[in-house]
C-alpha cells in the first residue's frame, strides 16, 4: 500500500486555489477582525425594522452586507479544514468563525420576529418599492413562517441552545468513529483494519467469506452499544419532536418539509411509488442470488459489482474529457464553465492526502468559485460519476449566483441533488454509446442499477423509518432497542423480497445511520434522482427549449421553492409520475442487463 502524502507534498496544480475568496490568511484574520466587530452593531437595529421603509431596508442591507461576510469567511475556514483538518491553525481558524456565526445568530434573534410583526399591509405596500427587489422572495419565505416564529427572547434561547441539540449526532458520531473499536480482517494480504470507511470495501470483496466475517465483526461491535445508540437516536427524535411542538408544527415530519413548502403527499408518493416498484426491486436482488451461485442471496452480498473483472484506469485529465463530452448536450458555455473550473481555475482539490476529509463534496458561495473536494482514484472508475456529479453542483452554484442577488441565490437540498444526479445520467448515457465491448456495457449498466438501489429504494426505506419512528413517538409510545430493531427489520424483509435471508444482526444497520440524526433529509435524495431520471430524459431526448429550460432551473437558485422551480424546468413532483418514470427506467436497464448476461 502507497503511503499518503502529507498536504505539503500535493503539487499546487492538483489542489484548489482559494484566492478567490482570500489571498492568504493573513487577509482572512483582517476580515475576521472585522465580522467580529460588525456583531455588536446588530443591537443597534432592536426595534427598528417595522417602524417605515427606510429603516427596514437600512436593516436588510446591513444584514445583506454582514451575513456574505461570515459566509465567505466561514467556507474559507471550512475548506481549509477539509483539505488538512490536523493543522492547528485550519482547527483554530474553523473554532473561531463557529464561535463566531453562533455569536451573530443570538445577536439577530430580533429580526425574524420584528419582521414577522410587520402589519401585513404595510409590508405589502413596502414591497412595491424597487428597492426591495432583491429582498422580495426572501421576505415572502419569511413571513410564510409566521405562525411559527417565536417572541424575540425565545428566539434567543432557541438559537444558545443549538450547540446543545447537536450532543446527540455529536456523541454519535464520536462513539462510532473514534471509541468503537472493530479489529482488523485477515486476508491474504495480511490483517486489514475494519473501520466505518473500510467496512464498504469489504463489501464488495469477491470473497464471500471475507464478506461475511467482515459484516458479522462489523455489527457485533454495534450490538455491544445498541443501548447507547438507541438512547442517542431517541434523544434525536424528541428534539426533533420538541422543535416541532414549540414552534406549532402539527409533527416533526411537517416541520422539517414547511421551509421547501413541499407537501406532506411528495414524501407519501415517493413510498407508495417505491412500493409499487417491489416487485422489479425483488427481481433485481434475485438476479443477484443467480449471478452469485448462491442458494440464499444474505444481506453482505448486495454490494458485490454484477459484473467482475473490469480493470479501469482513468486518468483525472481523461475524466475531465470524459463528463465534459457527456455534458455537450447543455451546451456552449455550460461545457467551457465547468472545464475550466476542473482544470485552469482549479475549482477542485483532487487527491487524498493526510489529513484531508474523505469521500466528496461541492461547496458553493456568493463570493469567489464553487470548490470541489475530491479523493480521486485513478482505478476506481466510480470516482469519474463521482467527478461529474460533484461538478454538477458547482455549476448549479455558478448559474445561480450569476442570476441571482445575494438574498435569493441559495438554492435547497431538494433541488441540489436533482443537478448532482442529471450529470450521472448523462455520464451513463455517453460512456454506454462508446462502450468498447458487452463486458464494459453491462458494466455500466450495473452500476446504473445499482445506483438507483441505492438513492431511490434504500434513501427511502430509510425516510420510511424516520416516519414510523418518528410517528411512533408523537403517539405516546417509547423508544426500545427492541422496538426500532422490528421496525427496521420489517422493511428490510419489505424491500429485499423473498430472496434475502437476513442475519440476526441485519436489522443493527438502523442504528448506525448517521443521516437519522438530520431527520428528513434523505428522502431528497430519492426525490432529486426521480427528477433527474426525468428532465435528462427530456434533454436527451427533446429540444433545445427542453434545454434552456433545465438551465433556467439552475440559474433559479433560491428564488422561488423547489416544487415551482422543477415545475418550470418540465417535471411535477407533485406527483408520483417522476418516480414512476425512475423505476421504470430501473425496469428496462434490469432488462438490458439480464439480456447481456445471458450472453
Amino acid at each position: 500500500m502507497s503511503k499518503i502524502p502529507t498536504r505539503k507534498e500535493i503539487a499546487t496544480t492538483d489542489t484548489w486555489d482559494l484566492s478567490s475568496l482570500y489571498t492568504d490568511d493573513t487577509a482572512w484574520e483582517a476580515d475576521f477582525q472585522r465580522f467580529h466587530e460588525m456583531i455588536p452593531q446588530a443591537a443597534d437595529y432592536k426595534g427598528t425594522l417595522g417602524k417605515s421603509a427606510d429603516a427596514l431596508l437600512l436593516v436588510l442591507d446591513w444584514f445583506s452586507h454582514i451575513s456574505l461576510l461570515c459566509e465567505r469567511l466561514g467556507n474559507y475556514a471550512f475548506l481549509k479544514y477539509s483539505a488538512d483538518s490536523g493543522d492547528t491553525a485550519n482547527q483554530r481558524r474553523l473554532g473561531m468563525i463557529s464561535q463566531a456565526q453562533t455569536d451573530f445568530a443570538a445577536q439577530m434573534s430580533y429580526f425574524d420576529p420584528e419582521i414577522q410583526a410587520i402589519d401585513d399591509e404595510s409590508l405589502k405596500a413596502w414591497l412595491k418599492d424597487d428597492r426591495f427587489s432583491d429582498y422580495r422572495a426572501m421576505l415572502g419565505k419569511l413571513v410564510r413562517f409566521k405562525p411559527h416564529v417565536l417572541t424575540e427572547n425565545e428566539e434567543k434561547i432557541m438559537a444558545l441552545q443549538s450547540e446543545v441539540g447537536s450532543v446527540p449526532h455529536d456523541t454519535f458520531h464520536d462513539l462510532t468513529n473514534v471509541d468503537m473499536d472493530f479489529g482488523v480482517i485477515p486476508t491474504d494480504e495480511g490483517e486489514l483494519p475494519l473501520t466505518q470507511t473500510t467496512y464498504s470495501a469489504f463489501m464488495m470483496k469477491p470473497d464471500r467469506e471475507l464478506r461475511k466475517q467482515a459484516y458479522k465483526q462489523f455489527y457485533q461491535a454495534f450490538d455491544v452499544h445498541k443501548h447507547t445508540l438507541a438512547r442517542l437516536y431517541e434523544g434525536s427524535v424528541k428534539k426533533d419532536i420538541f422543535h416541532a411542538k414549540v414552534r406549532n408544527y402539527p409533527s416533526a415530519r411537517e416541520a422539517a418539509l414547511f421551509p421547501d413548502n413541499v407537501p406532506v403527499q411528495v414524501y407519501d408518493n415517493l413510498i407508495q411509488a417505491v412500493h409499487d416498484a417491489f416487485p422489479i426491486l425483488h427481481r433485481y436482488y434475485a438476479l443477484r442470488k443467480k449471478l452469485l451461485g448462491v442458494e440464499k442471496l444474505a444481506h453482505y452480498d448486495v454490494y458485490v459489482p454484477l459484473v467482475k473483472g473490469i480493470e479501469t484506469h482513468t486518468p483525472y485529465d481523461e475524466a475531465v474529457q470524459i463528463v465534459c463530452g457527456a455534458l455537450a448536450p447543455l451546451g456552449e458555455e455550460y461545457v467551457k464553465t465547468i472545464r475550466e473550473g476542473l482544470t485552469t481555475q482549479r475549482w477542485v482539490d483532487r487527491y487524498e492526502n493526510k489529513g484531508k476529509r474523505s469521500g466528496a463534496f461541492s461547496c458553493g458561495a456568493y463570493t469567489g468559485h464553487p470548490y470541489i473536494l475530491l479523493n480521486y482514484k485513478e482505478d476506481v472508475f466510480r470516482d469519474v460519476f463521482t467527478l461529474a456529479h460533484e461538478g454538477g453542483h458547482s455549476m448549479h452554484s455558478w448559474y445561480s449566483v450569476h442570476n441571482n442577488p445575494y438574498p435569493e441565490y441559495d438554492y435547497t437540498i431538494f433541488e441540489a441533488e436533482v443537478a448532482s444526479t442529471f450529470n450521472e445520467q448523462l455520464v451513463a448515457k455517453y460512456l454506454l454509446d462508446n462502450a468498447k465491448d458487452d463486458a464494459m456495457h453491462a458494466y455500466i449498466i450495473g452500476k446504473q442499477m445499482d445506483d438507483i438501489v441505492a438513492t431511490l429504494f434504500r434513501q427511502t426505506m430509510f425516510a420510511e423509518f424516520e416516519m414510523l419512528v418518528h410517528a411512533q413517538v408523537e403517539a405516546g409510545e417509547p423508544i426500545t432497542v427492541e422496538g426500532l430493531r422490528k421496525t427496521y427489520r420489517s422493511l428490510l424483509e419489505a424491500y429485499f423480497g423473498p430472496d434475502m435471508s437476513l442475519e440476526d444482526e441485519s436489522d443493527l444497520e438502523g442504528l448506525r445511520i448517521p443521516h437519522f440524526y438530520s431527520a428528513f433529509y434523505v428522502y431528497k435524495y430519492a426525490t432529486g434522482l426521480s427528477a433527474s431520471i426525468a428532465l435528462s430524459e427530456r434533454v436527451l431526448n427533446g429540444t433545445k427549449d427542453d434545454r434552456d429550460r433545465y438551465i433556467g432551473f439552475l440559474k433559479s437558485g433560491g428564488s422561488t421553492y423547489p416544487i415551482d422551480s422543477l415545475r418550470k424546468a418540465g417535471v411535477d413532483m407533485g406527483t408520483p409520475e417522476p418516480v414512476h418514470q425512475a423505476t421504470a427506467l430501473f425496469g428496462r436497464l434490469l432488462d438490458q442487463f439480464e439480456q447481456l448476461a445471458d450472453r
